[in-house]
């Protein structure tokens, strides 16, 4: 599977209606970015299971905003619509590689335990 552009209007539909989503947060001014385009498009042939959305962070500013990114490009990995992994930088394909197996791997009944624990204690951390 090619990469896909994502946007403001297709991101929440993309990341609820599919079980992996990697998402590419770059733009065309930044070199790393352009370094790291090959080795995801070629991930993306590779695993064709996975959903590859790239995001241009000056297309869609306020995308970028909302996803609180500083820095590019960063990766995010979203698995069963929960957000699992977030990191700025280029990796290398060994390490994107990496990130895609741990993914695919990851015990999910765990993730949403971990994820109901977090959230039953932020309101306890705010007062």
């Amino acid at each position: 599977m090619a990469t896909v552009d994502i946007t403001q209007d297709t991101l929440g539909q993309t990341i609820a209606e599919n079980d992996i989503v990697l998402l590419d947060w770059w733009a065309d001014w930044c070199g790393p970015c352009k370094q790291f385009a090959p080795t995801y498009e070629a991930a993306s042939e590779k695993h064709e299971d996975v959903v590859f959305g790239k995001v241009d962070t000056e297309d869609q500013q306020m995308l970028a905003a909302s996803a609180q990114i500083s820095s590019i490009p960063t990766l995010m990995a979203f698995r069963e619509g929960i957000l699992v992994f977030s990191q700025p930088g280029a990796l290398p394909a060994s390490a994107l590689e990496q990130v895609i197996e741990t993914v695919k791997g990851l015990d999910m009944e765990e993730v949403r335990a971990e994820v109901a624990k977090q959230q039953a204690q932020e309101p306890a951390q705010e007062s």
